[in-house]
């Protein structure tokens, strides 16, 4: 793979549209032939849907293959997903695994190589130059987010700061002595930071941050707004999964910041219904899917994602943008039989002046009916408001959530700092309703 060009963009940024296609074709041919040679669970796979990877004639063709799902990554635990031998992965990565047995991502020397170039070029598209400082507050360790990120910076020529998450007094200390241009981190968890500066007495936005690449988790355009408000920098977009590669799948460009451009040399993007499977259009809503070009460890062919957006024509370079992601499939609350997203109840209270971004949604049962208790703080400097203005703050909400939202909601307004604050990603859902049976 060559390495990222730090002076411009690279060729393929502003290739046209049939040497993209052109391009992609020949690395699916590859990447179809790779899995079905040396994985036996996709070689199973496609044996059973009746295709082999000799189908493949036009990205069209594309859609009789079958789909890979992080259920298919947990039942070959730990490496029989692999294509490659187990001496020749040089680094492992894996999710939490809090919902069952983690998915494991192997990563050969050229992988690893592919991955900090596409971070390089997140970075140069969003701002980022050789030799800027870049704090890199996502988390370390079998999390890719942070390994992610420091290889990309340091492969672009920035200077490295590698904080990982949590410890936001000292978080604070090292923005303010090493005077940083970049920071990398979840969107919630730099509100936290926000917060901690204030709570020192100094203004988030007097810092030597310019640019912020945010990741990890779905975040809104009102988000967007109150980060560039509070810390003065440009908030843009970068994304990733573990399962593909992790961040550095897409970016949003600084241009325009109107949503993050896919790396369609390395990733095939496809946008399903999440109920059918069938492939949409682009521009309509729908579960994104990932085919892997490139990658020789873990290929991933039709990757269901779960995460719910849109392919937008190219805009700042000639591969295609995915949308705000707007929910995932597989975390969409039906609430007495309405859809609701958690980035819906965020939308609507960043709208209201008087409250902060930090909010958690519980979800139980009462009978056989369901009820949503939103939890929202107001604004630090709010915080001490009567009771009567943080009551009529909580009745705006809840008129808000049912005009726009179609559901009754509790709004409970909780003290400063009583939702609880996470280093990574931020839990924004409690469902305690007893599972279906």
């Amino acid at each position: 793979m060559a390495a990222a060009n730090t002076n411009a963009f690279e060729p393929i940024e502003t290739a046209s549209r049939d040497e993209i296609a052109a391009l992609q074709i020949e690395r699916l041919r590859w990447s179809l032939q790779h899995a079905y040679q040396n994985v036996p669970h996709y070689r199973q796979k496609f044996d059973a849907h009746g295709v082999h990877p000799d189908d493949l004639r036009t990205l069209d063709d594309l859609k009789k293959f079958p789909f890979t799902t992080k259920q298919d990554l947990r039942d070959n635990y730990p490496f029989s997903m692999f294509a490659v031998p187990r001496k020749e992965v040089v680094r492992l990565h894996a999710s939490s695994g809090t919902t069952g047995k983690p998915t494991v991502v192997g990563y050969t020397r050229r992988d690893i190589d592919t991955w900090a170039t596409l971070v390089a070029r997140s970075i140069y598209a969003a701002g980022g130059r050789p030799g800027d400082i870049v704090h890199v507050a996502y988390g370390y360790g079998l999390f890719t987010g942070g390994l992610g990120a420091h290889y990309g910076a340091e492969k672009l020529g920035c200077t490295v700061v590698p904080m990982s998450g949590g410890q936001s007094e000292k978080q604070v200390q090292l923005i303010l002595d090493f005077q940083p241009d970049i920071i990398m981190v979840t969107p919630s968890y730099v509100l936290n930071l926000a917060d901690e500066f204030r709570r020192q007495g100094i203004d988030p936005a007097s810092t030597s941050l310019r640019i912020g690449l945010f990741g990890a988790e779905p975040w809104t355009g009102a988000m967007r707004q109150e980060i560039e408000s509070i810390l003065g920098i440009d908030a843009v977009d970068i994304y990733g999964l573990s399962e593909v590669i992790g961040p550095g799948v897409a970016c949003e460009c600084i241009e325009a910041k109107d949503g993050p451009t896919i790396w369609e040399d390395h990733f095939y993007p496809e946008i399903i219904d999440p109920l059918t499977g069938e492939v949409l259009p682009d521009g309509a809503e729908g579960e994104l899917v990932f085919t892997s070009l490139s990658k020789e460890a873990l290929p991933v062919i039709r990757y269901r994602t779960r995460d719910l957006t849109c392919l937008l024509p190219p805009s700042s370079r000639s591969m295609r943008r995915m949308g705000k992601i707007t929910g995932r499939s597989d975390d969409m609350l039906i609430i007495r039989g309405v859809n609701v997203f958690p980035s819906q109840v965020e939308e609507l209270i960043l709208k209201q002046g008087q409250l902060s971004p930090h909010y958690l949604i519980e979800v139980t049962r009462d009978g056989h009916l369901d009820s949503v208790k939103v939890c929202v703080e107001m604004k630090a400097e709010l915080d001490s408001a009567s009771a009567s203005e943080k009551e009529r703050a909580a009745r705006e909400l809840q008129h808000h959530i049912k005009s726009y939202i179609g559901i009754s909601t509790r709004i409970d307004i909780a003290e400063h700092g009583g939702i609880e604050r996470s280093a990574g990603k931020a839990r924004r859902v409690i469902d305690k309703r007893p599972p279906a049976r």
